[in-house]
């Protein structure tokens, strides 16, 4: 039973004092070298992402403000909204699956706040203030050339690092060659470019250079989602009591029984966000496995095996039961696998040609005077590609022909609509009903691209 005082958990980084608290740098460990070697290869993607192109085309583009998307060098609009709805949906469930199985992972290893905060951000500081002992004697030491300097150069390089990062988000909203445009032109012409860019810049300074872990603890919602999502089958960052507890200084010639902790407040001291996982999942923990790789290390130093803090569920420590799909994670899983399946059926069956032919309203059918009977279409075209095509419509039923009211329409241009009228035509002997089903084909550059179905109104003689 813990007292009062021991109970007490500092909201990330702060101490009782209401100071800031320094974490210990985990030394070596088998989790940390493989969180490097993974956010090594995420920064090199996402610094990257925003240079690729396909034929002269942005790899990943996300223009909100234009509402144009571009997913591995396919053009998304406005009216694939309900793609990029059921995409969504799908990322969200995706989410609620993982965390069930496996906790907060993502979290540790692969969410840009804590890549950029433990791999990029924490390391300048330690290279230029030291250890965490060394950061505490520099805060408090009174102000001179000497902390000044190491101070200026570590809040220079934080700044250049939140503009690199600025740059490179912004370069996956507007594209790279605007962003070049924006850096290289003269600034009078890209003003809210420019704004853009410092707003972002002084907004993720502050993030990783003051709020730091409390993003994670306060303004990051994924942390709250544990509470209704994990389990006791959960996969999460768990000190195993069982074997740990009592635990106890070791000591020469004692005869009480301990457990395999050794209460070194290691795995404390080099957490991140300050807690003691000892009192179990805690919302402040983001599975950064530091605690583990800490643990470990003293377990070899008193040759006990290692995984007294390990990525287990609470059932397992409990039963030693090992991960089980459960059925709340076969129905999540199955939602899944069917919006999957959706949005898969959807991206196969979209066409790059979009078009829509509808009769003129108010009008039913017009008699000509050589005797045909004719009904007025309006016709849009969506083209959904890159490139200029050339269009061709022709009315697989035969017996009608297709005459354009003022100029044919015969290019649609990339990402936009093209809107024309024309009249369908046949003889009036030939109708045999007065709603008579016709099918349009729709060609570009001489390719079959859609079938549109209509009706033709007319007399039966």
């Amino acid at each position: 039973m813990f007292t009062i005082d021991e109970d007490i958990e500092f909201l990330a980084h702060g101490a009782v004092s209401g100071q800031r608290k320094y974490p210990r740098w985990p030394e070596g460990g088998r989790l940390l070298r493989w969180r490097e070697i993974v956010a090594g290869v995420l920064l090199l993607i996402l610094f990257g992402l925003p240079w690729l192109e396909i034929e002269g085309h942005p790899l990943f583009l996300f223009n909100v403000l234009e509402r144009q998307f571009i997913f591995f060098g396919v053009p998304f609009w406005p009216q694939d909204f309900h793609l990029v709805a059921l995409g969504l949906l799908a990322f969200i469930v995706f989410i609620i699956v993982f965390t069930v199985a496996f906790g907060r992972i993502w979290c540790g290893w692969a969410c840009p706040q804590t890549i950029f905060m433990e791999m990029v951000f924490r390391r300048i500081e330690q290279w230029i203030e030291g250890d965490f002992k060394a950061q505490q004697r520099l805060t408090a030491a009174p102000w001179t050339a000497e902390k000044i300097r190491k101070r200026v150069l570590k809040h220079g390089l934080f700044f250049l690092i939140a503009f690199a990062i600025s740059n490179t988000f912004l370069a996956y909203v507007i594209g790279k060659d605007e962003l070049i445009q924006i850096q290289t032109d003269n600034p009078a012409n890209h003003l809210g470019g420019l704004a853009a860019l410092l707003i972002f810049t002084l907004i993720f300074y502050f993030v990783f250079a003051r709020l730091r872990e409390m993003v994670c603890v306060v303004i990051c919602p994924y942390g709250r989602l544990q509470g209704v999502l994990l389990d006791k089958k959960s996969i999460v960052v768990a000190y195993d009591y069982v074997r740990g507890e009592p635990r106890g200084k070791l000591r020469k010639q004692s005869t009480e029984v301990k457990g395999d902790c050794v209460d070194c407040s290691l795995c404390v001291q080099v957490c991140p966000t300050g807690i003691d996982i000892r009192k179990g999942t805690q919302l402040e923990c983001i599975n950064c496995t530091a605690c583990i790789d800490a643990c470990d290390g003293v377990m070899d130093k008193i040759s006990k095996p290692h995984g007294l803090i390990r990525y287990a569920s609470q059932e397992g420590i409990e039963q030693g039961k090992k991960f089980q799909f459960t059925g709340r994670l076969k129905a999540y899983t199955l939602v899944l696998i069917l919006l999957l399946g959706g949005l898969g059926y959807l991206l196969l069956t979209r066409k790059a040609i979009e078009t829509t032919v509808l009769r003129a309203s108010g009008l039913t059918f017009q008699q000509q005077a050589n005797g045909q009977i004719s009904n007025l279409y309006t016709v849009e075209v969506l083209n959904k590609t890159f490139k200029p095509v050339a269009l061709e419509f022709k009315v697989k039923n035969p017996g009608f022909s297709l005459q354009y009211v003022g100029q044919p329409l015969q290019t649609a241009q990339p990402g936009t609509f093209t809107k024309s009228s024309f009249f369908l035509l046949t003889p009036a002997k030939g109708i045999q009903e007065n709603k008579t089903p016709l099918t349009i084909e729709v060609r570009a550059n001489g390719q079959l691209m859609q079938e549109v179905k209509t009706n033709f109104m007319g007399p039966v003689l």
